[in-house]
């Protein structure tokens, strides 16, 4: 996965432009009745040269993933201590908590619109990815990808909010917890029997 142009080179008068578009995008997604900010209003509120924006972040769709991703990253970082569980049920019953915001169903139907305009969304949710990889990873998951968590835990939760029905974080938090668990612990059983057959 390439890393998406607005997300690259930290540091200096990258770093300032990038977060004052960011910090213009937050602003105008609060105020959007409908989950959409224009790029031009963002290069407007963000002083930053329009020809900038667009070659930076391409679509106002890149602008609203960007935006929110890094709001996510500094906000709720993925706890990593090796207890998946824990770590699991901690990140996913505030993930359930804030799909009902405006700006994260924003982010959601982005995803969804630079999907289905052949753009690639999922460069710029790189960065939370790679923390859900790393929170995986220090648990010794090897059974497990981003991917199944995006299947079993972030598609159902934000469905579930798109259609009005949000899910409960006191108790639908540790079912999907528990359902990701359970594949987990199937996998790896399945894989200690074949390495027992093979043996």
């Amino acid at each position: 996965m390439t890393q998406a142009t607005g997300t690259a080179r930290p540091g200096g008068r990258t770093a300032r432009t990038r977060e004052a578009v960011r910090a213009a995008t937050r602003e105008l997604l609060a105020e959007s009745s409908d989950g959409t900010v224009d790029i031009a209003q963002v290069a407007a509120r963000s002083g930053v040269h329009l020809a900038t924006v667009y070659r930076r972040w391409r679509s106002a769709d890149g602008l609203v993933i960007d935006a929110v991703v890094d709001e996510l990253g500094s906000r709720s970082p993925m706890p990593a201590t090796g207890d998946l569980h824990a770590d699991l049920l901690a990140w996913v019953t505030r993930l359930l908590h804030d799909v009902a915001e405006p700006n994260h169903l924003a982010f959601f139907r982005a995803l969804l619109r630079a999907g289905a305009g052949g753009g690639n969304g999922l460069d710029f949710a790189e960065p939370r990815i790679r923390q859900i990889q790393a929170t995986l990873d220090a648990s010794g998951a090897t059974v497990l990808t981003w991917l199944d968590v995006l299947e079993l835990v972030l598609a159902p939760a934000y469905v579930r909010a798109l259609l009005a029905m949000p899910m409960d974080p006191a108790t639908e938090a540790v079912r999907l917890v528990d359902n990701l668990t359970a594949i987990r612990a199937a996998r790896e059983a399945a894989r200690a029997a074949s390495q027992e057959a093979d043996a």
